[in-house]
């Protein structure tokens, strides 16, 4: 008697491969667009220069982040949070209004799949060439052709790790260190490990990132509503479909031809005539696909467009979708977004660009000098985020007679922090025994209004 065969349960899909087919059209373009200006950006910031520095740098050993003409300490954490806070609620808003235009067309996965996408095309040929290649055997053609695209992907992707690497190691001497095979050991992990996340994303796991790693693709129906632009297909008019062919004569035919098209240039391979999918990412591939094939068969484009439901429902017009974007949800962000970034621009506007922390020193509680008097020694912890180098007066206040015995005045270089001993005395019998309040002042000699103020206690002997 035969074993009975076990059955095999897969829990999950097998991965079929994509082969996005080449498009042209208006989302075409603003989407390369988009790829030019964010690489741009990506790229070249870290070589710009600002003040004989890098403008952009988280420079993370000296605890610096350079941003343009600011100069950030872990201090100014807070401004960090806000500004990621901003960039959630930014998403929030752009999203209410349009879906996930962001993910379609500025979304880092997106934008190196272009690219790598692109490079394919080069070495492989259009779509129809690149499923023929990967059916035939393996020849010396095929490997040419594969490792030569294997090999501009690894360019593409090692490049990109050393700028992201460059905003954190100045970019000029992480280009030395390479040249001259000085590369440390940091460094080179994280230029490898960035430059084999963007191989991989962008050149194998694709689509596979959009539809099961980004958790954007599973929240976004929280910020959607009806009045929400997304990607959508025209049912009432396109149904029901067909082929010219076997339409002709036919009157009451849709405006569909189920060409497919909308299908083969799909990046995520969904069909979205079928309605919103989490895995559409709004790239509006296929609405340019579909333009091109009604302008081809002479009816009106639109067939798959950007509108919301409610427009398609009750046919608005566009006029009619644009007055009702400014909806109660779309304004709370609105107005949330334009509050904190206020709020952050008027605090880095007012923020003081002097720090000072006072550390009395707990060697010597307070002694009896010379003439009577009491001293004690202190640390002040002065911090310029500034620029340019400031000239600062020490004053201390508190009690009548307190002096700054030592040099009162101290130079701070631009952006750098420095510790500064001081003693300061009193007449005695001036402070009560125990603990006084004093406080610190340095201020600017040079008739600029900067001033930042500590206090701290002043020990008197008992």
């Amino acid at each position: 008697m035969n074993a009975p065969q076990e059955a095999v349960v897969r829990l999950y899909a097998a991965r079929e491969e994509i082969y996005p087919r080449e498009i042209k059209g208006r989302y075409a373009s603003l989407r390369w667009a988009c790829v030019w200006l964010t690489q741009l950006l990506f790229y070249g910031l870290p070589w710009f220069e600002m003040h004989g520095r890098q403008a952009v740098l988280f420079d993370l050993a000296s605890r610096k982040f350079y941003l343009f003409g600011l100069v950030l300490w872990p201090q100014d954490f807070i401004y960090l949070a806000a500004l990621l806070i901003l960039c959630a609620y930014g998403l929030f808003l752009v999203t209410a209004v349009a879906g996930r235009v962001w993910c379609g067309f500025a979304c880092p996965q997106t934008v190196y799949t272009e690219i790598f996408l692109w490079i394919e095309r080069k070495f492989e040929g259009a779509r129809s060439s690149r499923i023929r290649l990967d059916r035939q055997p393996w020849t010396l053609e095929k490997i040419a052709r594969k490792g030569g695209k294997h090999a501009a992907w690894g360019l593409v992707a090692l490049w990109t790790g050393f700028s992201f690497v460059g905003y954190f190691t100045p970019v000029r001497e992480l280009s030395f260190d390479i040249a001259t095979f000085g590369l440390g050991p940091w460094e080179s992990f994280w230029v490898l490990f960035y430059g084999l996340a963007t191989y991989g994303n962008a050149g194998w796991l694709r689509e596979q990132v959009c539809k099961y790693m980004c958790p954007y693709a599973r929240f976004q129906s929280a910020m959607f509503d009806k009045d929400t632009l997304i990607v959508t297909y025209d049912a009432a008019r396109g149904e029901p479909r067909g082929a010219v062919h076997v339409r002709a004569g036919t009157p009451n035919g849709g405006d569909c031809i189920d060409c497919s098209m909308c299908v083969q240039v799909c990046p995520t391979g969904i069909d979205i005539r079928k309605g919103l999918q989490y895995e559409c990412i709004g790239c509006a591939a296929c609405v340019d696909a579909c333009n091109g094939v009604m302008d081809k068969v002479a009816r009106p484009r639109g067939l798959i467009r950007y509108a919301t439901e409610n427009a398609l429902a009750a046919k608005l017009s566009p006029r009619q979708v644009r007055r009702r974007v400014l909806r109660p949800r779309v304004m709370i962000y609105a107005a949330v977004l334009a509050i904190l970034g206020s709020a952050m621009v008027a605090s880095l506007a007012l923020r003081n660009p002097l720090k000072l922390d006072v550390i009395r020193d707990r060697g010597s509680m307070g002694r009896e000098v010379d003439d009577g008097m009491i001293e004690n020694v202190y640390r002040l912890q002065v911090m310029n985020t500034l620029e340019q180098a400031q000239r600062l007066r020490i004053t201390v206040d508190g009690i009548a007679s307190a002096k700054v015995v030592d040099e009162d005045v101290v130079e701070i270089d631009a952006a750098t922090t420095r510790a500064v001993p001081v003693r300061v005395r009193i007449a005695g019998g001036d402070g009560r025994p125990g603990s006084n309040r004093i406080a610190f002042t340095l201020a600017s000699t040079d008739g600029a209004a900067l001033q930042v103020t500590e206090e701290a206690a002043f020990i008197v002997p008992k």
